[in-house]
């Protein structure tokens, strides 16, 4: 920082965008609230966690992976708005775009759904652009990008259906394996239907994702957490927001029924997915009663890199963990 100017604005800008999301959302009546970190079962994501031990309850627990499941029972509870700005562990990639100890926004909205989350960041988005540069102009890995709501909207299955030419909802795992590779996109074993279809729509679909861009209405088998679509089968009301070919945001009508929500579950570790055990009291508290809820999560460091155009996850992050040199 002391070497390099450009560095040093860029954490300026990071200090002031924190304020900012602070600012618009309180200005909205969002309450800002801490979740526990050390959670005695993960949950909220699809990821691996890091595990530690609680020596004076004498069991092993994880770093939280998502603030999820402890925002929604603040919604059981009578706190309608709902937010946290803070870090959460994957225990997985370490590259440009990612890094396993990170910082997310995660909000949730009581009586709202992914149509007013999808308003809600893009006013946001467009909030910080006008405040940190005075226009609605960005760019973003050598790309002009205007932030201008409302942004398209691009379904996931019709998109990735019609990039392979095939129903993606009708292919067996098997088939949608011979499918990619015919597309020279080959996968590791044991992967389940719901990473290939991930995985399928970040080679195919993502790069060309440039202008601001929602994703919407996700296959079922692929948001265990999301709320069923109102009018299609075997999909759920859920988006993602990409910006210069890369993701910034997941968010969902939040699935509110305890019987559905035990069911996918168990389903899933049926399926030896991500969830190993269950968060009964979570269920518990459905049980009790969650409003129909809007949900959103936000990637604060790469949310900084759109704002900074910084090419690495590194650049935007004070103390990034780093791979040891060989001595």
């Amino acid at each position: 920082m002391i070497a390099n100017e450009e560095s040093f604005e860029i954490f300026r800008k990071r200090s002031l965008i924190l304020k900012l999301i602070r600012k618009f959302l309180d200005d909205k009546g969002f309450w800002e609230v801490e979740t526990p970190i050390l959670q005695s079962i993960y949950g909220g994501a699809a990821a691996q966690p890091f595990k530690t031990y609680y020596n004076v309850l004498e069991r092993e627990y994880f770093l939280r992976i998502a603030d999820e499941l402890y925002l929604k029972r603040l919604i059981v509870g009578g706190m309608e708005k709902v937010y946290e700005i803070g870090k959460d562990f994957r225990n997985e990639g370490l590259d440009r775009f990612h890094n396993p100890e990170f910082t997310q926004l995660e909000l949730y909205e009581a009586y709202s759904d992914y149509n007013d989350m999808m308003k809600l960041i893009e006013d946001l988005i467009y909030y910080l652009t006008i405040n940190l540069y005075g226009n609605n102009h960005l760019t973003f890995q050598e790309k002009e990008i205007t932030i201008a709501p409302p942004f398209k909207r691009l379904s996931f299955i019709d998109t990735l259906s019609q990039k392979l030419g095939k129903d993606i909802l009708s292919l067996s795992k098997e088939t949608f394996i011979e499918v990619l590779k015919e597309k020279d996109i080959y996968l590791e074993k044991d992967i389940n239907l719901s990473k290939i279809m991930d995985k399928a729509f970040s080679e195919l679909i993502e790069p060309e994702l440039i202008e601001p861009t929602f994703v919407i209405d996700y296959p079922l088998v692929m948001s265990p957490l999301a709320k069923k679509h109102r009018t299609k089968e075997n999909v759920v009301e859920r988006f993602e927001l990409f910006i210069g070919g890369v993701e910034f945001a997941n968010a969902y009508s939040e699935l509110n029924d305890p019987v559905d929500q035990l069911q996918r579950l168990e389903e899933q570790i049926k399926n030896r997915e991500e969830y190993d055990t269950i968060d009964r009291d979570f269920i518990e508290a459905l049980e009790t009663g969650m409003p129909p809820t809007g949900g959103l999560g936000i990637g604060i460091d790469r949310l900084t890199m759109l704002l900074t155009n910084a090419s690495s996850i590194r650049d935007v992050i004070l103390f990034p963990q780093l791979r040891e040199k060989n001595v």
